[in-house]
């Protein structure tokens, strides 16, 4: 339903107000983070913890062993900002 209703939003003619104010991408992953959440209810959604992820300046990294030590992920799990000031993760997971 979300991703519908977002590919319907791209779907209009640029040189809306604001698209002229500055840029407004529908296709960036924080929109898409947004639109899930308001969109749909935690159960609709999964939470990928054992794929890294980085969209500057913020980055996921597993912090568990064995994805590291299985050679599936090569990131540092020190620089992960899902436990830092602002991220939505500690609160994602006490719903």
């Amino acid at each position: 339903m979300a991703i519908r209703a977002i590919n319907r939003v791209e779907e209009t003619p640029k040189g809306t107000s604001i698209d002229k104010a500055g840029g407004f991408f529908m296709k960036d992953a924080p929109v898409h983070t947004i639109a899930l959440a308001l969109f749909l209810e935690k159960n609709q959604i999964h939470f990928f913890n054992d794929i890294s992820y980085r969209h500057d300046p913020f980055e996921h990294c597993p912090i568990e062993k064995d994805v590291h030590e299985g050679g599936k992920c090569h990131c540092n799990p020190e620089k992960t900002f899902d436990f830092t000031w602002g991220s939505c993760l500690p609160s994602w997971f006490s719903l």
